[in-house]
């Protein structure tokens, strides 16, 4: 040590992780608390912003709020300018480093606990080795503080020591292994069995919005399953090895790196541990967190009531540790290194000298939560109490439950799309989707919740210790100071229940779908005509005109016939929209067209309007009043929707071949359906010049989802199972448009009203 009460001076400090959780309160106490250090910061540009730009963005950031108000927003501008410096560079290319650097803090590393393997190894593994290899080229010789976690050491009991890890991995070639894992996931997804699979599943599902459609989702549910497999590789690999994940797996490689290509060169190291970090408990200010950390998640689904039961060991020992804590200590450990060649390690945690117990950390939260609940569209949400049944038993109800709830899935899909239905399926989803929660956080938090590991801090107090009684004031991390109920109760649970009320602010997709619409010229209003328009789907608007122009003769061999064929028309809609319409619409075949005119213009039409869904008409009113260009895009026969006309400014409709007067039952041009329809759209918006990101959509079928994909704000009426569903995935707005008084006929006078046949398409 250079001298009694080391500090931070005057150094050149080098950080990783700049921008980041840990990094970006590390900066702010160089900055207010070390006022003559310089900082270089690792940091990539982003878009646009170069990686200067980006650095000095962040002083917009709350952890940087009270420096500003204290030096004034100009003063602190200048001397962030002066003091800060961005390196461009990446962890995989930091690039060539200054050669005067003094201290190096390393907090950079991946922010996943399960991410595929080679993400994990290329980001803390690699990180490490481009690291440790750039400062060796540079030629300085600063002291390291290599930030790692306490729960590196893997899968164990007892007394976890600070101290160097006791494996003897191979970390290059488990680092090698890893990066080559992709290929090999890759080469094994593009087999043609597997490649059949996703197309036989995406078909099955998607099948009626159009082969592209098809293809595109098959290729999404492959690259899904490429990253599962992956993620697989990295979870199966860390336990193979002794560790609980592939983040804690690639934290000890990168351990091991540091110590083998820095320490064992000669130079000064030390490896900090902290345990799970989360929000400030005094600096910046009482509770500052830069989004949700790793147990937020599960308090805040607790919070939401879903998770009705948790596989934790309640007296297991739940070690948090506050941010400021985690940067005062690697501060003065970067002031007071060891000898050159003998790294040291400090683990900054919690549990050996102020212990918290699983349950009384889940007792603040219950706590908090019923004198605090959050809302939901029903009112205030009720928490669970959880009785800690054990692992295995939440297991055996997590899966029981997992396969009722797919049973029930399968059902629902089955009947028809009603708005009870829809409600249904809803249900249905919101429980699938709480199981699946329930699963991933089992599987991510059983290492931290069921845990009998205890980090010893010694070397830590030690540090403490050595610090003169001021700095332990300002900057120290005594954690027997933290009063557990105090922090959660009156910081950090306030804290990131802000988070979720600013998080939530955007409101829900309906109440966007309802709100005035904005004028403009450049937009344009589609909507389909059966289910979302027009209550009556093509086999009804056939039986209205049939019952008209049958002749008695042939009545009871037509209803036999249509009664026959329905199971046939049952198959074709599921598979394909165009191929029910090519299949139905031969029922046509000898219908005069004189004849349907007359129907059209006289009953027929008027029970046509009858069944129009008056809230579809009134939105269509709106979108005209904003000024918006609306469209009716239908696969029925342009002879059928005259009495729509006067409602939009175009009505783009199919043809049926005639000959000599008559219906031949064939169609004069392919169905304006799911993709064919999509491709008319793109065509008709570069034709007017219509901006589609700023429209609007409305389509009640799955074979509506190509083209309501391509508008900015696209919304699912009176939807069947598969588009509700999706659209619910989306957060897209789905409404019931219901029969009710109707609201009266706009005039037919205007000269921009039209009908457009699909001819060519």
């Amino acid at each position: 040590m250079t001298h009694e009460h080391p500090s931070l001076t005057t150094e050149h400090v080098f950080l990783t992780g700049g921008t980041g959780f840990v990094g970006q309160a590390i900066l702010e106490r160089l900055l207010t608390s070390h006022p003559k250090t310089r900082i270089t910061v690792l940091v990539r540009g982003k878009g646009s912003q170069t990686p200067q730009e980006r650095l000095t963005g962040m002083l917009r950031k709350p952890v940087f709020k009270g420096w500003r108000e204290q030096l004034g927003d100009d003063q602190a501008r200048a001397e962030f300018a002066r003091r800060v410096t961005a390196h461009e560079g990446s962890l995989g290319d930091v690039g060539t480093l200054p050669t005067d650097i003094d201290v190096v803090l390393h907090s950079a590393s991946t922010v996943s606990f399960d991410p595929p393997i080679d993400e994990a190894f290329e980001t803390n593994v690699g990180g490490a080795r481009g690291l440790y290899g750039a400062l060796l080229e540079s030629g300085s010789d600063p002291h390291v503080v290599h930030v790692s976690t306490a729960y590196v050491g893997g899968i164990r009991k007892g007394v976890a020591p600070e101290g160097s890890l006791t494996h003897e991995v191979d970390w290059r070639a488990e680092h090698d292994a890893a990066l080559s894992a992709r290929v090999r996931v890759e080469l094994e997804s593009r087999q043609p069995e597997a490649l059949r699979q996703h197309l036989h599943a995406a078909k099955a599902q998607h099948g009626k919005a159009g082969p592209q459609q098809v293809a595109r989702l098959a290729e999404t549910a492959r690259t899904e399953w490429v990253r599962e497999r992956l993620v697989d590789y990295g979870r199966t690999r860390a336990e193979s090895l002794g560790w609980t994940d592939v983040y804690t797996l690639t934290k000890a490689f990168a351990e091991r790196a540091a110590e083998e290509m820095w320490a064992q060169a000669g130079h000064r190291l030390t490896v900090l541990r902290p345990s799970i970090i989360e929000s400030a408990l005094h600096h910046p200010f009482p509770g500052w967190i830069d989004g949700f950390k790793v147990a937020d998640p599960l308090i805040i689904a607790y919070g939401r009531g879903q998770l009705k039961e948790f596989p934790g060991l309640p007296d297991s020992v739940l070690d948090i540790i506050p941010v400021d804590f985690v940067v005062n200590a690697a501060l003065a450990a970067a002031s007071r290194p060891s000898p050159a060649g003998e790294p040291q390690y400090l683990q900054v945690v919690s549990g050996a000298s102020n212990p918290l117990p699983f349950h009384r950390m889940y007792e603040n939260v219950n706590a908090y939560f019923t004198a605090n609940p959050l809302p939901d569209e029903k009112g205030d949400i009720a928490v669970p109490l959880w009785r800690f049944p054990g692992g295995e038993k939440v297991e055996r109800v997590l899966a029981r439950r997992e396969r009722q709830i797919g049973h029930a899935e399968r059902v629902v899909e089955r009947l028809p799309a009603t708005p009870r239905t829809r409600q249904w399926l809803e249900t249905v989803g919101k429980n699938k989707r709480g199981l699946g929660r329930l699963r991933v956080f089992a599987e991510l938090y059983r290492a931290y919740v069921q845990t009998e590991i205890v980090f010893d801090d010694t070397n830590t107090r030690a540090l403490l210790a050595s610090m003169p009684e001021d700095e332990r004031k300002d900057q120290g991390f005594d954690v027997t100071e933290i009063d557990w109920e105090h922090y959660f109760q009156g910081i950090h649970l306030p804290a990131i229940t802000a988070l979720t009320r600013a998080f939530g602010k955007r409101p829900p997709a309906r109440e966007r779908a309802e709100r005035a619409l904005p004028s403009r010229e450049d937009v344009v209003a589609v909507f389909d005509l059966e289910g979302t328009v027009l209550g009556a789907n093509l086999v009804q608007q056939y039986l209205r005109l049939w019952t008209r122009t049958v002749p008695r003769a042939r009545v009871v061999h037509d209803l036999a016939d249509l009664v026959l064929s329905s199971r046939r028309y049952w198959r074709a809609e599921r598979r394909d929209r165009g191929e029910f319409i090519r299949t139905f619409m031969r029922r046509y075949e000898g219908f005069s067209v004189d004849e349907i005119e007359r129907e059209v213009q006289g009953r027929f039409g008027r029970a046509m309007l009858r069944a129009a869904l008056p809230d579809a008409l009134e939105r269509v009113q709106q979108h005209r009043a904003a000024g918006h260009r609306t469209i009716l895009v239908t696969g029925t026969i342009d002879l059928m929707v005259e009495p729509f006309v006067p409602y939009f400014d175009e009505v783009v409709a199919g043809r049926m071949h005639v000959r000599d007067g008559v219906l031949t039952g064939y169609l004069a041009d392919p169905p304006l359906v799911d993709e064919a329809r999509a491709a008319w759209l793109r065509q008709y918006a570069a034709q007017h010049d219509l901006d589609l990101d700023a429209s609007y959509g409305y389509g009640d079928s799955h074979a509506d989802l190509v083209w309501l994909e391509m508008l900015g704000t696209p919304t699912a009426v009176n939807p069947d199972v598969q588009l509700s569903r999706y659209a619910r995935q989306k957060k897209w707005a789905v409404l019931d448009w219901t029969r009710r008084a109707r609201p009266s006929a706009p005039s037919a006078g205007s000269d921009d009203q039209q009908v457009t046949l699909a001819e060519g398409v």
